[in-house]
């Protein structure tokens, strides 16, 4: 199978766009294309699933080992012609100070050749000495060619080709123009969601048309070979019969749902029914819920319009149902959401108020503990590696709140506390995924089924 590892030297540099470009011009020769990417990211992911028209699935150090890493890529791979893998951050950026966890890291695990993707705007001579540099940090490290992005046009791409050319051995794939059709709109956490962004096929068929021309497809296909991976069949697993329905958000508001928690439903025995917080007027048919994360600031308006349905949440809560939210879902649930100095009001099921701040909160990877107060099975679980990235703080808490986690790492709703329990709700800003020894989808539909009686 081919693959590449598509990085950058820092982040925004286009490496996303390029990405998904790459995946429907492969698509476009025949190709069936998996997508990765690496770290905890839901909006890149939907762009690229809906790009390659699979499935995109996260590679993460922080949640999963080595070991687990590598089967999830070969086995996803299975049966696919090209493999993309696209880095976050830098090539060697990460939280380990050895680079163990960096995306450099992750291409020699996988063993797949790196291609760089360089933000060119105000370089010329300069790209070759940065070249040589990343290079010489880790002679172990195949960088097979570089792709030079928001290229000023004619002149300054044949610059940018003589001193790469001149000074180093790494092959230019393509030089990609400033096209005004290669962008996507983006807000605080990144790109626009898929969810929420107009003309989505429109916008990918553009990207593609541009990646077609700019790049050298043919010699990108030559580099892919020389990936060193073996992809093999997944095991086949026992579905559990489904006997429980779990009620799902999913619209504009809310959509930040990793491929494997979604999967792990339905091997352990529930139906994921999808509903519309935007215009429903009540749930469906379910004996539990989950809200994922999201943009509900950016809909609150329409979130506060549909009281029927936030009346219906909070007293099917009140009576007991079993529900899950995270970061997006805890603030639709709370009392009030308040941003850019307007408030409305939300479920009010968690006695607290949302207040949107101008700068991160909580941002980055997570390591909770379980308190006794945790619902879904006490003492099964005690370190839970999740990651969080929220602008909002949940004030006016009283002193009494039960909390599910206590925080080693992270922010959480307070710096110590993550991870509220109202009845049968637990309800954090940390995104959990259900991978590796963290079942919690497992431990949440077993709770709901034992919940329900049967």
């Amino acid at each position: 199978m081919k693959s590449v590892f598509l990085s950058a030297l820092h982040k925004s540099s286009g490496k996303t766009l390029v990405t998904i470009g790459l995946s429907r011009a492969l698509i476009d020769r025949g190709y069936k294309v998996q997508p990765f990417k690496k770290g905890p990211d839901y909006i890149d992911p939907m762009w690229l699933s809906r790009s390659a028209k699979r499935a995109c699935y996260n590679l993460d150090f922080h949640t999963m080992n080595k070991k687990l890493i590598s089967s999830t890529f070969n086995e996803i791979s299975f049966g696919v012609d090209f493999a993309l893998i696209e880095g976050n951050k830098g090539l060697f950026d990460g939280v380990d100070l050895q680079g163990n966890d960096s995306n450099a890291a992750l291409a020699k695990l996988l063993g797949t050749p790196v291609v760089v993707v360089v933000d060119t705007r105000g370089m010329t001579r300069g790209v070759a000495p940065v070249l040589l540099g990343y290079q010489a940090f880790d002679k172990n490290l195949l960088i097979a060619g570089v792709i030079l992005n928001q290229v000023g046009g004619s002149r300054h791409e044949q610059k940018l080709r003589a001193s790469i050319e001149n000074y180093t051995d790494v092959p230019i794939i393509g030089a990609i123009g400033q096209h005004k059709e290669m962008s996507i709109s983006e807000r605080h956490l990144g790109l626009i969601p898929i969810n929420e962004a107009q003309e989505v096929d429109n916008s990918i068929s553009n990207i593609a048309k541009i990646v077609k021309e700019d790049i050298d497809l043919d010699f990108l296909e030559t580099i892919a070979r020389s990936a060193s991976n073996n992809p093999l069949k997944k095991k086949n697993c026992q579905n559990l019969t489904s006997n429980i329905r779990i009620a799902i958000a999913c619209d504009n508001a809310f959509g930040f749902y990793y491929q494997d928690d979604l999967e792990a439903f339905k091997q352990n025995g529930a139906t994921l029914v999808p509903f519309n917080t935007l215009s429903d007027t009540s749930l469906p048919d379910a004996d539990g819920l989950f809200i994922g994360g999201g943009f509900p600031e950016t809909h609150s308006s329409l979130l506060e319009k549909n009281k029927s349905l936030r009346e219906d949440i909070k007293n099917r809560l009140i009576s007991g149902m079993p529900a899950y939210a995270e970061c997006g879902g805890l603030m639709y649930l709370s009392r009030s959401l308040t941003w850019k100095g307007i408030t409305k009001q939300m479920v009010g099921i968690i006695p607290g108020d949302i207040i949107m701040q101008q700068k991160p909160v909580g941002r980055g990877y997570v390591n909770l503990n379980e308190t006794d107060k945790y619902p879904w099975g006490i003492g099964t679980r005690g370190n839970v590696q999740a990651h969080e990235f929220h602008y909002a703080s949940l004030e006016n808490l009283p002193k009494n709140i039960t909390f599910a986690y206590s925080v080693k790492r992270g922010y959480g709703i307070n710096g110590t506390h993550d991870g509220i329990v109202v009845d049968n709700l637990l309800a954090s800003f940390s995104h959990q995924r259900n991978i590796g020894e963290n079942n919690w989808v497992e431990r949440f539909t077993s709770f709901v089924r034992n919940n329900k009686g049967t």
